[in-house]
């Protein structure tokens, strides 16, 4: 006979055994061991080895197999990826169907410029232009067809009203979309972690992508939902004195956000992953109980590093501070690291990407023009980059990176790039240390 220990759920002993010889002495060994769950594992594997061993030695030597296991079967588990630049398997890409502009609150106003609060004063809670909204749809369908033509394997979420009014007993609020799975979604190593958020219009934004993740745990991921925030008033500053840019710069100089430290909400954006390494900055809709949240969770495999910019908005580090390869980081030159100095010591190259070269006149209702960095790279040698963007596309192809052209200049009007509009699900790679 011979003899597998399983697992235990919930302070019961689960046995797994396999009568590979001894016959019909086998099965009844394996009954025996069921009726004595709750005992103590040494003693009554013990007893079974000696009340079997002399007739599994005299049965004839014929195979015998009867298995009762109850946990899934063992298979390579379909999410891991520890950084941002290993060969792309598997992606999960945003829908831009249904999206609605968020309602006018505090967090939105204090995330956005000051020429497009019009804008939201306007179209709260409505549907973003329908024309504009068709357009960024069928962009993001090309940039999926082009992942799948380039070997990954595209996953979406599911389509969603968003436009339903939802009431919790602190706030009411309508929805907003599914576009950018890089801000609810982090995968680190085998598990999806999913990040708390602080806009309410996005408080139940999850819900669009239950279904993958349901899937991807039924398959071995390990699945974290970090603690949901009441997102009551106490966690915004509500006199957030925002009036001009040189406001915005001294205010997060100053280390004061919209976000205060009432309970941890973080967006996932405002990570990114170097292997054991993880780096993160303090902004407006990421908190330091967040991220703190965040360093306990993954310690002691991971180490968390925060990092600041002299940056009028801090909103998502990754068009600010996007790691394209091992020791290899584009640092948006209008937002300088103010760590830059340790980067340097330990031997990564520094690259600061040109000038974006989007019009003045194109609307930008989430986000800024540097959306031409936040690239998605498919492995060390190939990454999505902006169709219009000519002066990035040489610079990656100086690097040697081969560059893999897609318009989404109507999509990045709803707050991302390529990197924001994607969660990478699996890289081929292995976790290993890049920050010394």
């Amino acid at each position: 006979i011979c003899w597998r220990q399983g697992l235990c759920f919930r302070n019961r002993t689960m046995l797994r055994v396999r009568c590979l010889r001894g016959g019909s002495r086998g099965a009844e060994a394996a009954h025996l061991i069921g009726a004595m769950l709750g005992r103590s594992l040494t003693g009554w594997v013990q007893r079974a080895f000696q009340s079997t061993s002399s007739a599994a030695a005299a049965q004839p030597q014929h195979a015998f197999v009867e298995e009762h296991v109850t946990e899934p079967v063992h298979q390579e588990c379909p999410v891991c990826s520890y950084n941002e630049w290993d060969p792309l398997e598997e992606v999960i890409v945003g829908r831009a169907e249904n999206a609605h502009v968020p309602p006018f609150t505090v967090e939105v106003k204090a995330n956005t410029y000051e020429k497009y609060w019009p804008f939201y004063q306007k179209h709260g809670g409505r549907s973003f232009p329908a024309d504009h909204l068709k357009k960024a749809v069928a962009e993001i369908e090309e940039m999926c067809n082009i992942l799948s033509h380039e070997g990954v394997t595209v996953r979406r979420p599911e389509p969603i009203d968003w436009s339903l009014e939802y009431k919790t007993p602190d706030f009411t609020s309508s929805g907003m979309y599914a576009a950018m799975p890089r801000d609810i979604l982090m995968v680190v190593g085998n598990e999806i972690i999913e990040a708390p958020m602080a806009w309410r219009a996005r408080f139940f934004e999850y819900r669009a992508y239950r279904p993958l993740i349901k899937e991807y745990f039924k398959k071995g991921a390990k699945w974290t939902t970090a603690p949901k925030p009441t997102m009551a008033d106490e966690l915004y500053d509500q006199d957030y004195p925002i009036r001009t840019v040189e406001d915005r710069h001294k205010l997060a100089a100053e280390g004061k956000f919209v976000t205060t430290e009432h309970e941890p909400c973080f967006d996932a954006a405002d990570f990114i992953r170097a292997g054991r390494d993880l780096f993160v900055q303090r902004s407006q809709v990421t908190n330091y109980m967040g991220i703190e949240w965040m360093r306990r969770h993954l310690a002691p495999d991971y180490k968390i590093h925060i990092i600041s910019f002299k940056d009028p908005n801090p909103m998502h580090i990754d068009a600010t501070f996007n790691i394209i390869g091992p020791g290899l980081v584009l640092s948006n030159p209008d937002r300088p690291c103010r760590q830059i100095e340790m980067f340097k010591k330990a031997g990564w190259t520094i690259v600061k990407p040109p000038t974006p070269l989007i019009p003045d006149d194109h609307p930008l209702w989430m986000s800024s023009k540097w959306l031409s960095m936040n690239v998605l790279m498919l492995d060390e040698k190939r990454v999505m980059v902006d169709a219009n963007e000519a002066s990035i596309q040489k610079m990656f192809e100086n690097l040697g990176i081969k560059t893999i052209k897609v318009n989404i200049r109507h999509a990045n009007s709803l707050g991302g790039g390529f990197h924001c509009w994607t969660t990478d699900v699996r890289r081929r790679g292995t976790l290993q240390s890049y920050f010394h």
